[in-house]
């Protein structure tokens, strides 16, 4: 009953209900108040171009629930933080976006999945293991010992962290790696604004495209994902797609689509060259998955894994991004597709190597036509 200020949810004693029934309330405010609620994270990443000058960066990342919005948001990104680069987090899951390309916070803490490797994802670990931190659905052990990657329980371990224990070590010394703000700041203030949108697929779409301003609005639209064997076991590989990578609008879907539009393009005519869109898969390639009938029951195999995008490559893709190192060239879907990145060979991923041209043109024709 957004008019009224209230929201209720019934039949639940999940976290992520109490936390995103505010969200998605403020979110409707938001928007009635001339700005436009997201499902977003934001930070601002300061790197050294190639020709040595620093630079600093507002980056919106979209994405449905587990695809990777706090992962990314909370990333270092291989930075050198020594000669002045680093990552600034802000927020990994709600803002309110302005017109100056501004974005308001909506939070001190994130509420963000546990499947943490202290290796590839140090500021999240160290946030996790703080004594601050607030557990659901995490394993456990009688000795008091926390086992992040044991899904014993269910595959949607979760965790309520401060935004200020999100440390990483430098030169032994540890280095807190959030902004003192949960608002970015505007365009004005920035060297360049990106927006990001994440999505998890498995076989044939690229590790990252590079986005017109008008196929970033459609990325938007879209919200295209798959469901996994985590979320939704009997639908696992099947196309989802929800408005705005965000289950929890109230109202219109074809008004936050307008509004965001306007806004973009808006930035985008204000700011030559300084608005830039991606989509990033932190999916994989090589999946296959079959449905068969099993006493006239359908069921879901998997005929062939997924070979994942690893961590560090999406980091170094990112980071690419950011220096303006990568290399991107038209694609099979319309856009400029990733083929070189500083340091890493992406030969090996290669969707050819996995499928035939016929099964490359049935992956195609599905995820278009969707």
């Amino acid at each position: 009953l957004p008019e009224y200020n209230i929201n209720i949810a019934l039949g639940t004693d999940y976290m992520g209900e109490d936390k995103k029934g505010f969200l998605r309330q403020a979110m409707w405010c938001a928007d009635r108040s001339g700005m436009l609620g997201l499902h977003a994270g934001t930070k601002v990443v300061t790197v050294r171009d190639t020709s040595g000058k620093l630079r600093r960066y507002g980056v919106f990342l979209f994405g449905l629930t587990a695809t990777g919005k706090s992962t990314w948001s909370c990333h270092p990104l291989g930075l050198d933080y020594s000669s002045g680069e680093g990552t600034q987090v802000i927020q990994d899951d709600i803002v309110f976006l302005k017109k100056d390309g501004s974005a308001l916070g909506t939070e001190v803490g994130f509420f963000v999945k546990t499947d943490v490797e202290q290796s590839l994802q140090e500021a999240l670990y160290n946030a996790l293991t703080d004594r601050t931190a607030l557990f659901e659905n995490v394993m456990i052990d009688a000795e008091g010992n926390v086992d992040f990657l044991d899904e014993s329980l269910c595959a949607n371990g979760r965790a309520v962290i401060r935004r200020d224990k999100l440390v990483i070590r430098i030169n032994d010394r540890r280095r807190r790696i959030s902004s003192k703000s949960i608002n970015l700041p505007p365009l004005d203030e920035l060297d360049g604004l990106i927006f990001a949108f994440i999505t998890r697929r498995n076989t044939i779409m690229p590790f990252a495209q590079e986005l017109t301003p008008e196929q970033g609005v459609l990325a938007y639209l879209w919200g295209e994902s798959t469901h996994s064997y985590a979320s939704q076991p009997h639908r696992a590989g099947e196309s989802v797609r929800i408005v705005g990578t965000d289950p929890f609008i109230i109202g219109g879907r074809g008004q936050k689509v307008n509004r965001f539009y306007d806004i973009v393009m808006h930035l985008v005519e204000n700011y030559p060259g300084k608005v830039k869109f991606y989509q990033y898969n932190t999916g994989g390639v090589g999946e296959i998955i079959k449905t068969v009938e099993e006493g006239g029951i359908k069921k879901k195999t998997v005929v062939r894994k997924v070979k994942r995008v690893p961590i560090d490559l999406m980091a170094a893709i990112q980071r690419g991004d950011l220096k303006g190192t990568n290399k991107y060239e038209p694609g099979r879907f319309g856009t400029r597709e990733i083929v070189k990145v500083d340091g890493q060979d992406l030969s090996e991923y290669d969707p050819a190597k996995f499928y035939s041209n016929q099964e490359i043109e049935e992956y195609l024709t599905d995820i278009i036509e969707g």
